[in-house]
């Protein structure tokens, strides 16, 4: 009887830990995005506006030509796969992450599920940072985790263009486990990007895009 009350407190003992070192991993990842979007504030010589949540900046990054791999297999080229026309939201993710990459793919899918009918004109990337690993066949069970329509595509590629895609978004934090959550929305080729550092929620990125959309149209004269 002795041995089965030392055996049980033993046990609750271990899952406690467990949960306390749970818990502290994922304050730790907040705290360290937290300090990284400060810090790209702090830094950052475009323009931009603060808010509790995240910070909101414009840049025209000039983006490389180069190959890289989309999750259904096919070799495509960049910048050429972003300009057909469409409003791209993009981020930067890898498929083994546990902290950040969860949330921000989450959020797209979220984006995805409430603009309904919208999302068909929309195009939603995700660049994966450890290409070593997330090979095409990872890329798609990944997106079939968060429920990815046609819209939203995943690409990888190799070591070198991952890396030279990264530096040209301001984004390279030279491993890829110190990324940062970083969302980008463009109207339309040759437009500024609107850069989102920090945790947005889904209702976040498409007022962001509403209001990106709605700023497009005044400039071209539409509707």
């Amino acid at each position: 009887m002795l041995l089965n009350i030392m055996k049980i407190r033993s046990n609750t003992a271990t899952f406690n830990r467990n949960k306390l070192r749970n818990h502290w991993t994922i304050i730790l990842a907040f705290l360290t995005v937290c300090l990284q979007t400060e810090a790209y504030a702090d830094s950052n010589p475009e323009s931009s506006t603060a808010s509790p949540k995240y910070t909101r900046s414009e840049a025209v990054y000039s983006l490389p030509n180069i190959e890289m791999l989309r999750h259904d297999q096919v070799k495509t080229r960049f910048p050429q796969e972003l300009d057909d026309g469409r409003p791209v939201i993009l981020n930067f993710i890898f498929t083994t992450c546990s902290a950040i990459c969860p949330m921000l793919s989450g959020v797209l899918s979220g984006v995805q599920n409430k603009l309904g009918d919208e999302i068909q004109g929309m195009h939603l990337v995700s660049i994966s940072i450890d290409p070593e690993y997330d090979n095409a066949e990872r890329l798609k069970e990944y997106a079939a985790k968060f429920k990815a329509k046609p819209q939203w595509q995943f690409y990888s590629g190799s070591v070198d263009n991952v890396k030279t895609l990264q530096k040209a978004f301001n984004a390279y934090r030279g491993d890829k486990m110190n990324h940062s959550a970083t969302t980008y929305l463009r109207a339309s080729p040759g437009k500024p990007w609107v850069r989102l550092d920090g945790f947005l929620s889904s209702d976040d990125i498409i007022a962001e895009y509403h209001r990106l959309k709605s700023s497009h149209s005044s400039n071209t004269g539409g509707g």
